[in-house]
């Protein structure tokens, strides 16, 4: 086995790996930027090395640094997690050639996956069903329209290199698909330097299944049973859960064109097909070649370390065991507490964590490098934990989950905490009826913006209306909330109750009137007007990327654009102003 592996990468995934690397006896080494010297997986690691500033593009992403500091370190191998190289066919090859061992699948079978289109075709070779669309790039509107009335509407216009809900877009109008396969190819260029653009068939509330695969390098492949991610926002996931709730013949014929779908291209490691099930039919969407986010709640009901099974196969090991060795029991959901706004259109929230309380007790588990004082960086994502309950049924998972994210306590950022706090208790997600557009629609009736576009305005941080005090009345302690009560007048031994969304935070115009301020930290990426413009209410005057979010800002007012404050590529500020309306 391995004497020492550099783990390339940050948060609680870094920390993830590096606690089952040491279970298995081997010694870690971690990479950081500079805002991230004070970071948990920093201070968990046996070594750890600068690798630059703050932006990915100098510091996580810097291939060629990482390589050189396995090297220096004296590491054998590099885990990447997911996001930043983790899916790079070509870093996965640098690092094979640099004498170390990539614990991934090997870069073939990630450039067989990592565009869309290619992966479509190969997917229909191995008899794996894909969602009705084209398997040739769209290189205009026209030809986006022409396909809108091939495979009808709505249509899903999909950056072929894409994945994670960046680059797609829809359109529900024929008149919308033009602008949407603006932004698409848009996204796609930022994201992933490549503008090709396919499209498909958008299937409105499906449920969205993916299936956990394990193969090793001798010919072995298992699946480790499926999860529901249908819970999204932005077509990002939220929510998710183990095992789905889909009949017997359907659930096994999904298996095994999972597992087809991995021998087809020879697949090596860990890895995940993701589905979409419409009625009693489903669809291959993409297959993420790596360790996925929310494994975390298959290895709740399968017993299974993912991450030391990946390990165990880069390093040549069989996989030891067989499909019908693979038992699951009980039931696992997984919540991703982002710091993120909810009542502003999940606007990145960026900022210092003033306290921090995770929950426990039977059945519960908390993936996080958070701690009291830690700063959440606008230059990554927004995720700060990901909160995993196991109970033997669903009903007492969704009660487990209750009860853990009541003990769970984070101040200093708003968070998705609440959110999920009230999906609990939404009748499709009790029953397990939901789909794809729940969480978004469950949202707007929140009065929650669930959709792409921020209002260019600044919403009031911190807690809900009034302050909770403690009061013993007859040496009984009780909690008082205090309503309209002055700042001065609030205690200091204020304590927090259960997360609650309240409709009342929704985006408000801004203080000055005339002025569209960003309601985020972030970077300008497009300017959609001029000085002198005519601009409509609701229009899209720029574009903000902000913790790995493209964020359309609009026009809260009509009017003309007498003062355009910024330029693409400046970093801004909350609060900033972008366009002075009069």
């Amino acid at each position: 086995m391995f004497d020492k592996i550099l783990v390339a990468n940050r948060g609680e995934i870094a920390v993830r790996v590096m606690r089952t690397a040491r279970e298995m006896g081997i010694a870690t080494v971690a990479v950081y930027s500079e805002p991230d010297r004070d970071a948990l997986h920093v201070r968990m690691a046996d070594e750890a090395y600068l690798l630059g500033p703050a932006p990915p593009s100098q510091s996580y992403l810097n291939g060629a640094k990482i390589i050189d500091i396995a090297l220096r370190s004296g590491a054998q191998a590099i885990h990447p997690g997911y996001g930043f190289l983790a899916e790079n066919a070509q870093f996965s090859r640098d690092v094979v050639a640099a004498g170390q061992t990539w614990i991934g699948p090997h870069a073939d079978a990630i450039d067989a996956m990592g565009d869309k289109l290619h992966a479509r075709l190969a997917m229909k070779k191995a008899r794996v069903p894909v969602v009705p669309g084209g398997t040739e790039a769209i290189p205009d509107a026209k030809a986006a329209r022409r396909a809108a009335k091939a495979y009808g509407l709505p249509l899903a216009l999909k950056a072929s290199g894409g994945g994670g809900g960046k680059g797609l877009k829809i359109a529900r109008t024929l008149e919308e698909v033009d602008s949407a396969f603006d932004t698409a190819r848009r996204e796609a260029e930022t994201y992933f330097k490549d503008g090709t653009i396919y499209a498909e068939r958008y299937l409105d509330n499906p449920k969205h299944v993916e299936l956990q695969i394990l193969a090793d390098k001798h010919g072995n492949v298992v699946h480790v049973g499926e999860r529901d991610c249908s819970l999204q926002r932005r077509h990002q996931k939220l929510w998710e859960e183990a095992p789905v709730e889909l009949p017997g013949a359907l659930r096994r014929k999904m298996r095994a064109a999972a597992v087809r779908a991995a021998q087809a291209i020879g697949y090596d490691s860990v890895g995940t097909v993701e589905c979409l099930v419409f009625g009693d039919e489903f669809y291959f969407l993409e297959m993420n070649t790596r360790i996925q986010v929310e494994h975390t709640v298959t290895e709740m009901i399968s017993g299974l370390d993912l991450i030391r099974e990946q390990i165990r196969v880069a390093f040549g090991e069989p996989l030891g065991f067989k499909q019908d060795d693979v038992v699951f029991s009980g039931f696992a959901i997984e919540g991703r507490v982002n710091a993120e706004d909810p009542a502003r259109n999940f606007a990145p929230a960026p900022g210092t964590i003033t306290a921090y309380r995770e929950p426990g007790g039977l059945g519960v588990r908390v993936d996080s490098a958070a701690f009291n004082g830690w700063t959440i960086s606008a230059d990554y994502d927004s995720m700060i934990a990901k909160l995993i309950v196991w109970a033997p049924t669903r009903p007492q998972a969704i009660a487990r989950l209750r009860r853990a994210i009541d003990e769970y306590a984070i101040e200093g950022v708003p968070t998705t905490l609440p959110l999920l706090r009230a999906l609990c208790d939404h009748p499709p997600v009790v029953d397990a009826t939901f789909g794809t557009s729940t969480l978004e629609s469950f949202a707007r009736s929140l009065g929650v913006q669930g959709g792409d576009a921020v209002t260019g305005s600044v919403a009031p941080s911190g807690a809900d209306a009034g302050e909770v005090i403690r009061v013993e009345v007859n040496d009984r302690l009780y909690r008082v909330r205090l309503i309209d009560t002055p700042p001065a007048a609030r205690s200091a031994n204020a304590r927090p109750t259960a997360p609650r969304l309240s409709a009342s935070r929704a985006p408000r115009a801004a203080a000055g009137g005339n002025a569209v301020t960003s309601p985020m930290h972030g970077l300008v990426v497009e300017i959609n007007v001029a000085e002198g413009d005519t601009v409509s209410e609701g229009q899209v005057v720029a574009v903000i990327e902000a913790m790995k979010m493209m964020n359309e800002i609009r026009a809260h007012r009509s009017g003309k654009a007498t003062n355009v404050h910024i330029a693409v590529g400046d970093a801004i500020e909350s609060g900033c102003p972008l366009v002075t309306i009069d």
